[in-house]
């Protein structure tokens, strides 16, 4: 084992991934999409999910058969936007990989808007971006792009910022009497009878607007202007990856697993309250810890495989992107708690990614960190 790893920057592909172009072959595709990983054998949850919904089983029921039906869906997810990225180059297929991971926990949270479970929203997105804390023991030390990561780390620190304002606001602009502090934390909803919500409202959403303006300029920034800070330099010997999966069957096997994943996020949220009283675990603590860990299995895969390959600047994209696409687009408004734990977290992630070097002790650090949140959130 080396004692220090230097890994290409922000890919695991070649420019030239899409000069070999698999022919159409929806059978071949299907079959090393499905056979891929012995992780599909939990598939077989999708059709019990089903039935336990149409048959009304229990609570506890509809909602372990839909929480293992996600894992292979977000599991074949990631594979399939894989395959698709190969043609795709570098940067943009790093992306790719960010916003396809996401997409789990955008159907789950429009599942539970549909349903009027605002605070389930709130913690399952937060717990997306904590849930992106990782840590590495594989190398004794592995260096990355130090100017990459900090305008990455810089960007979400901003989202974070702009989070705090209008809890800040809500704060210093409302007498928060017991009714309204219960309000908030069951609900996450505020008072009707605020007289500082409509100055809320204005100052949520137009934060909202700018930080999705500076997003479109990160990722012009990412793209064009200096896009050679986000471009693998080719390792000599390195062999290129050659798709398994044609591109037209790729992307209709995520529009398949997309819908099919909307169906069972539903059942998994309309289950969720039951369950959490039949089991006494909070419901913020399934949503803040259980949930993002299901919605985000394929971009866990996808960093840790990396990072064990020595592509650090691949595991930090796809987890510092995703993250900067929760934070900075997905994001509602945050009870006070949440915003701290969220700022910490990226105030930490930050300290960590200024040398452009990291060890395992590190990794220890960002672990024992999401540690202490989950188990605050189960107390």
């Amino acid at each position: 084992m080396p004692p220090h790893e230097t890994s290409p920057l922000l890919a695991s592909h070649h420019d030239n991934g899409g000069s070999t172009r698999k022919p159409f072959d929806p059978i071949g595709s299907t079959r090393h999409l499905l056979l891929g990983s012995w992780i599909n054998i939990l598939l077989v949850c999708i059709p019990l999910a089903f039935i336990a919904d149409a048959l009304h089983w229990s609570a506890v029921a509809r909602f372990s058969t839909s929480f293992l039906a996600i894992v292979p869906l977000a599991k074949l997810l990631g594979d399939s936007t894989e395959q698709l990225s190969l043609k795709l180059g570098q940067t943009l297929g790093g992306l790719l990989n960010a916003t396809f991971g996401n997409a789990v926990e955008l159907i789950v949270a429009i599942a539970a808007l549909i349903q009027n479970e605002l605070r389930l929203v709130q913690t399952s997105l937060l717990g997306s971006v904590l849930s992106n804390l990782f840590s590495g023991f594989y190398f004794h030390e592995s260096t990355f792009q130090v100017t990459a990561a900090q305008a990455s780390s810089s960007l979400l620190t901003l989202a974070c910022i702009t989070l705090i304002l209008p809890a800040a606001y809500h704060a210093s602009e409302t007498e928060q009497t017991a009714a309204t502090i219960k309000s908030l934390l069951e609900d996450g909803a505020p008072d009707p009878n605020d007289s500082s919500l409509r100055g809320l409202l204005i100052l949520s959403r137009g934060t909202s607007i700018i930080l999705l303006l500076t997003y479109l300029g990160y990722l012009y920034f990412q793209l064009r202007t200096h896009a050679q800070l986000f471009e693998a330099e080719q390792v000599e010997g390195e062999e290129e990856e050659v798709a398994a999966m044609d591109q037209w069957s790729a992307g209709g096997w995520l529009v398949i697993i997309t819908v099919l994943t909307s169906f069972c996020a539903d059942i998994l949220v309309g289950s969720i309250d039951e369950t959490a009283s039949q089991w006494h675990i909070p419901k913020r603590f399934i949503g803040l810890i259980l949930l993002p860990l299901v919605g985000n299995a394929a971009e866990h895969v996808t960093s840790v495989w990396m990072a064990c390959k020595g592509k650090m600047e691949l595991t930090i994209g796809v987890s510092v992107g995703s993250s900067i696409q929760i934070a900075a687009g997905m994001i509602p408004l945050l009870a006070n708690f949440e915003t701290i734990v969220l700022f910490v977290s990226v105030m930490l992630v930050n300290l960590l990614l200024q040398d452009g070097r990291t060890n395992y002790m590190e990794g220890v650090m960002l672990m024992s960190l999401y540690f202490v949140i989950a188990l605050s959130y189960l107390v």
